[in-house]
């Protein structure tokens, strides 16, 4: 079959819940205003009415709550969420027990948000009445809405660019976490890449998400700033088999082939990194990988249906392979058309990134689409912020990033232009606090 054969009929699909939908004080507030307008405008409050239902059972993630302590971090193999705030900060000039007490501040706030709870014992709401809150208090009311919160640690925690050890740490950094190279065709802007800790903040709430990462930063305040930062809605990738895939700014279905949390087997082996890979305080935890990849919308969107699927490798409709097939065939390379080239170019992005092509390397990616306003010549500051956790970069990530830099007629239409690797330890234990074996 040939790209211009292929089928480009749209599928459609709903993902479930086990628990029914829960109104929001948000939900309830959308339901009342039905109730006022039904005296107003008559009929049009049936259709308002189906639109309030709508927005409840939209909703109906609100009750669900992910424990911040458990032997992973939970954002990572968890279902991805609908929104992200992602944060990296730069610790301040403080000692290696301030460093820890920073951490144990951290573990603390966070066990609360990801509760539903405030950051602070008092709330926004209570406490020294001549004092600060404790919370800053936007999520006042709002239910835990899924939210995740993860850290990460990063190359320059442990030593500087300098080579200065500030915490005594430098012997234990892991040897993948290597300083990324730099690609072919990169662009990156120093004031969005690097860090020395990273926040990932994944709710199905962006109010949810947004009060984290405030919340942390303002604990962290004299102690860590916030360097660089993104906002990210429309997950790119599913982490689950109970997801649909979803779809990124070019309009194409993205992560149909990632890493799905019930490959176990999978997960274990390419995601999970283990104390016998050279450091055993990672022992249980992963890598992190972050790209802040800007999409040139404008001139994509004036190329031709056949050249974006040519370009993409699948089609933009069912996201089945140019090979022929629904979205979840396998891609076949080999396979020529009626011109006696592939069906599916050597070139496109499906043929560079399978992991067929990659000796079998794999990522389990988490990436959000994002829309920043606009630049100075009226074009959309928009993209992509990957996202990507693996057990070792120099042998997932690396490589094939490198081989689609050189190659991925894609990047015509892309420029990375922030950047950002991270080790993320393993789950803290209550009583204790995230990334404590580093520091035993």
């Amino acid at each position: 079959m040939s790209p211009a054969d292929s089928p480009r009929a749209d599928s459609a699909a709903a993902t479930g819940s086990d628990s029914a939908p829960k109104l929001s004080r948000r939900g309830l507030f959308g339901l009342a205003g039905v109730g006022v307008g039904a005296g107003l405008i008559g009929a049009a409050a049936g259709v308002a009415g189906d639109r309030a239902v709508m927005a409840a059972t939209s909703h109906a993630s609100e009750s669900t709550v992910y424990e911040f302590y458990g032997a992973h971090q939970a954002g990572i193999i968890t279902p991805a969420q609908d929104r992200l705030h992602f944060a990296s900060f730069d610790v301040g000039d403080i000692t290696r027990d301030e460093l820890i007490s920073l951490l144990a501040d951290w573990t603390i706030a966070a066990a609360r948000m990801t509760t539903g709870g405030s950051a602070g014992t008092f709330g926004p709401a209570n406490g020294p009445y001549d004092a600060p809150p404790d919370d800053t208090g936007e999520a006042l009311d709002l239910p835990a809405s899924a939210l995740t919160i993860t850290f990460g640690f990063g190359p320059t925690l442990f030593s500087t660019a300098g080579g200065v050890d500030r915490f005594g740490i430098a012997s234990k950094r892991p040897a993948a976490l290597v300083d990324l190279p730099h690609f072919q065709a990169d662009a990156l802007v120093d004031a969005q890449t690097g860090g020395d800790l990273c926040i990932q903040a994944c709710s199905d709430d962006p109010q949810v998400a947004v009060h984290a990462i405030r919340n942390l930063s303002r604990i962290a305040f004299g102690r860590a700033s916030i360097r660089w930062s993104q906002l990210g809605f429309g997950r790119t990738s599913s982490t689950s088999r109970s997801q649909v895939t979803p779809r990124n700014l070019f309009g194409f279905k993205d992560g149909t082939a990632n890493v799905k949390s019930e490959d176990a087997s999978v997960v274990a082996e390419h995601i999970w990194a283990a104390g016998a890979d050279g450091a055993s305080w990672m022992d249980g935890g992963s890598y992190l990988v972050a790209r802040r990849i800007r999409m040139t919308i404008e001139t994509w969107d004036r190329t031709s249906l056949r050249d974006q699927e040519n370009i993409v490798g699948r089609t933009k409709g069912e996201g089945g392979p140019l090979s022929g097939g629904t979205e979840f065939s396998e891609p076949d390379f080999a396979t020529a058309g009626n011109d006696d080239k592939p069906l599916i170019p050597i070139d496109s992005h499906v043929a560079l990134a399978h992991p067929d092509q990659n000796d079998g390397a794999v990522l389990l990616r988490r990436g959000y689409n994002f829309v920043d306003g606009n630049d100075d010549l009226g074009r959309l500051n928009a993209g992509l912020f990957f996202i990507a956790f693996q057990r070792d970069p120099r042998t997932q990530f690396i490589p094939i990033q490198k081989r689609l830099a050189a190659n991925d007629t894609m990047n015509e239409y892309l420029r990375h232009v922030g950047s950002g690797i991270f080790a993320v330890p393993a789950g803290a234990t209550k009583g204790s606090y995230i990334g404590a074996e580093l520091f035993a």
